[in-house]
């Protein structure tokens, strides 16, 4: 599986202190990855620090990132350490760097080349020694083609290159997320985990999943929320999921159709499949299959007998 040959690579890395650049869609779930990683190294006892780079302004980022020294800027009132000093000797996993600006992404390969860091305001620098994971949710080629994303930062970042595939790309794992986030919900509500109808998982693995992994896990919690007597059914999913699996079906149905055949042919040979289905299900009596379908007898007889003829003249 798709998802094996990263856990595979995260542990192969993880006790060294190598920089990764982790590439995946929204959602893919991205920090799990770097948390994997960090948790299985010989990092793990000492601090975690995650930021989303796109989610401050340049100068606030700044800050957050490298500390800053009292007065450095309006507002600067005290000495304040940025992420990179609080998380010495562990990992700090830097989300969307993509978004980075150009000046911060200088003072970011400056950390990566010298292993030190320079508050905002300050003229002398101090050693960390932390582990840098990056992600991106696009692919950094355009922009570094472009001159967005500097192609040294790139380099220095992508040492150990991982991605992480789209959910679509490996439906044949939903079955497991779905039972894990039941025990994660379980566990959140101090509850016991609730069941789900095969059928609601048949559901979910006919679905793209634009959001991905936390599209899943939003739907399981929804589910959750709603079902009763503790059993998540078809109903209980959300609208758009249920949607197009419906539509999916509809769409191979169609598909499987024969072509070439007149209407009258196709509306006979789908009758009789129906017959033959209810006579099955009657165990061969003819009577009971006609009661069912609510015909008279010589109905039946009349739409079942001429393919018994034919079969015995081509006998």
């Amino acid at each position: 599986r798709k998802m094996q040959q990263v856990y595979s690579l995260i542990n192969k890395v993880a006790d060294t202190d190598s920089t990764v650049l982790i590439q995946g869609e929204s959602g893919t779930g991205k920090e799990l990855v770097a948390r994997g990683l960090h948790f299985n190294s010989n990092r793990q006892h000492h601090p975690f620090v995650a930021i989303n780079c796109s989610a401050l302004p340049e100068n606030l980022l700044e800050s957050e990132l490298f500390g800053h020294k009292k007065g450095a800027f309006t507002g600067a009132v005290a000495d304040k350490r940025g992420l990179f000093e609080e998380a010495n000797l562990g990992t700090i996993f830097l989300d969307e760097v993509n978004s980075m600006a150009t000046s911060l992404q200088t003072k970011l390969l400056r950390v990566l080349q010298e292993r030190e860091v320079r508050r905002v305001g300050d003229n002398k620098s101090s050693p960390v020694n932390v582990r840098v994971v990056g992600a991106t949710n696009e692919p950094l080629g355009p922009k570094m083609k472009d001159g967005t994303f500097r192609e040294d930062l790139y380099y220095r970042l992508a040492v150990i290159p991982v991605e992480i595939p789209p959910l679509r790309d490996r439906l044949e794992d939903v079955p497991l997320l779905v039972n894990h986030f039941l025990q994660k919900q379980a566990h959140a509500t101090g509850s016991e985990s609730k069941k789900i109808e095969p059928e609601a998982v048949d559901i979910l693995c006919h679905y793209d999943y634009p959001g991905n992994v936390r599209e899943l896990e939003n739907a399981i919690e929804r589910a959750c929320a709603l079902c009763d007597e503790d059993l998540i059914l078809p109903s209980d999913l959300p609208p758009q999921i249920v949607a197009a699996a419906q539509g999916e079906k509809a769409e191979k149905a169609i598909a499987a159709m024969p072509v070439g055949q007149t209407l009258d042919e196709f509306i006979q040979q789908q009758e009789r499949g129906y017959i033959d289905a209810t006579l099955a299900h009657c165990s061969g009596s003819r009577e009971k299959a006609a009661s069912m379908l609510g015909i008279s007898m010589a109905t039946l007889y009349r739409k079942v007998e001429p393919k018994s003829k034919g079969s015995k003249k081509s006998e």
